[in-house]
């Protein structure tokens, strides 16, 4: 289990592009591949075109990357697009993901902002999202959009 103290996030920078778009490439193959969507190319300057370092933030354990994630805001400012959620195969299944997710949510909860993300059919991490309270706003043959409302602060009304 990751507590608090293995992991960080730092900002992202320019130079991280590539090790992100191979993290990216190997982490959603299997679903891609299952989709029958896997190019090899492709998988990758998908990233490398829509890369934003001051929207993403690099997920380290112990100083080394282990995975990243984006969060924009949307086009009309009324909340957030979560999206580049990946983390490095050997650091999955033991509460990385989501511990990071909570804290971004409770950065969206503390600004009153819903947020939006975009999960393969299929996918394995849609049971993550929805335990963090996503619930199901629109699909087509290979993406579900996901929608979670802000939640007020412990304590209030």
């Amino acid at each position: 289990m990751y507590g608090e103290t293995n992991w960080a996030l730092r900002p992202g920078r320019a130079q991280d592009v590539e090790a992100i778009a191979e993290l990216r490439a190997e982490v959603m193959r299997e679903d891609l591949v299952r989709l029958g969507r896997y190019d090899e190319h492709r998988v990758r300057q998908r990233l490398r075109d829509g890369f934003s370092p001051a929207h993403t933030s690099v997920i380290e354990v112990d100083g080394a990357l282990a995975g990243c994630v984006t969060v924009r805001p949307y086009e009309d400012g009324e909340g957030l697009y979560l999206e580049h959620f990946y983390l490095d195969p050997d650091t999955q299944g033991r509460g990385l993901g989501t511990a990071v997710l909570r804290e971004l949510l409770a950065r969206a909860d503390e600004a009153s902002l819903p947020v939006r993300l975009v999960v393969l059919q299929g996918s394995a991490a849609r049971r993550l999202y929805e335990r963090e309270g996503f619930a199901w706003e629109s699909e087509d043959p290979v993406d579900v959009l996901m929608v979670r409302n802000p939640r007020p602060p412990a304590g209030g009304r």
